[in-house]
């Protein structure tokens, strides 16, 4: 077995109402900060929640919400100018993963004398941070807890992924009661996703016994959140238990690595503003298929943690059973069952298998893999 070594960067917080304490925590850090927020957070009414902590500690502020579909190079220029010219002394950055990865790379970039581009060639981000404070709002956030900052070059819409400082976040912050507005479609998404997330670290090549602690944690909790506890000793509200699961999904992942689905939502989100959770739970199901292959032991683990499978099946009958009841859930949510309903072309989509075949992380992925299983894994999906 290889060496094992294990460091926490930031500090993690997670529990109802942790947002009412923002203000105590970002003061530690400085008294003026950029506020990164999703847009969708005003819609929902939830911008009072993460604004007036900070009001009610005197730090100052101002708010960045123009976070488009996908965090762009000229995207991160234009919030780099105003939080420089503000002279702010920290980052908060609060929603989905565009507005994580918008304040990622504000911090790690602020200090840096040259622009975003420079770095898309493997040139190190070597400046000391800003203070950064995350508050994912959807749950989960794959990249939050790495080294690895996805930013879209804007010429080519090509995804990089840039290299920064483990540390870069000093505090992330889990609120379960940022998502009670979403949708019951949204929470059928957000689960099936973090699913995914969970399944492909299980699967892949880095995996060690301290990421399977973790993911095999998070998927029962993920079960208890979708289908209830199978005792009446769990009284942990749905929200909290998805809440626990996102969290933990996203630091074994970070422990282990992204798989294919994962990276291919990436790509696809980078050059065609589609959504990358809609994308990763349409090719759930065939990540499923595809791992009884080789990996079917691990597969049947997975069904049975989920409660889909019994320990009496074999491996196969397991899996084939998870894959099928991947597929109900998709169904019963309501959501697309196929990348074609998502208006895109297989010419285009062979671009997306292309950008996610040259990065880096394909090394680790659930099984030794390039373009071309990249592509067949889309036109299953198809």
């Amino acid at each position: 077995m290889a060496d094992f070594t294990f460091r926490i960067s930031p500090n993690i917080i997670l529990g109802s109402y942790t947002a009412s304490r923002l203000g105590q925590f970002a003061a530690d850090y400085g008294s003026r900060f950029m506020v990164i927020l999703d847009p969708l957070l005003k819609e929902v009414n939830l911008t009072d929640k993460i604004l007036q902590p900070l009001v009610e500690h005197q730090v100052n502020h101002f708010v960045f919400d123009d976070v488009t579909t996908s965090v762009s190079a000229n995207t991160v220029e234009n919030a780099l100018k105003l939080a420089r010219e503000a002279h702010v002394q920290g980052v908060i950055a609060a929603g989905g993963a565009k507005a994580i990865t918008l304040g990622r790379a504000v911090s790690a970039l602020f200090n840096e004398k040259q622009n975003v581009y420079n770095y898309f060639d493997d040139t190190a981000i070597s400046a000391e941070p800003l203070p950064l404070i995350c508050l994912p709002t959807t749950m989960r956030d794959i990249f939050v807890f790495t080294d690895r900052l996805p930013v879209i070059d804007s010429r080519s819409r090509r995804i990089k992924l840039l290299r920064v400082s483990p540390s870069l976040s000093k505090l992330v912050m889990f609120d379960p009661n940022l998502g009670v507005t979403l949708s019951e479609n949204q929470t059928s998404s957000i689960s099936l996703e973090i699913l995914s997330i969970a399944l492909e670290s299980y699967l892949s090549q880095k995996a060690s016994f301290f990421s399977d602690m973790i993911i095999e944690k998070s998927l029962e909790l993920l079960s208890y959140s979708v289908d209830g506890s199978p005792t009446l000793s769990i009284t942990t509200p749905p929200n909290e238990l998805l809440c626990q699961s996102g969290f933990m999904a996203s630091l074994g992942s970070a422990t282990s690595s992204l798989g294919a689905a994962s990276l291919l939502s990436l790509c696809i989100n980078a050059r065609f503003n589609i959504s990358r959770s809609l994308t990763a739970v349409i090719l759930l199901p065939y990540v499923i298929e595809d791992a009884m292959t080789y990996k079917a032991d691990r597969v049947a683990k997975v069904a049975q943690i989920m409660r889909v499978a019994t320990s009496e099946m074999s491996d196969t009958e397991a899996a084939e059973k998870f894959a099928a009841e991947a597929r109900q859930r998709i169904a019963k949510a309501q959501l697309p069952a196929r990348l074609k309903e998502l208006n895109i072309s297989i010419e285009q989509l062979s671009l997306a298998a292309e950008d996610a075949g040259s990065l880096e992380l394909m090394n680790s992925v659930q099984r030794s893999m390039n373009t071309d299983d990249l592509f067949a894994l889309i036109k299953k999906a198809f």
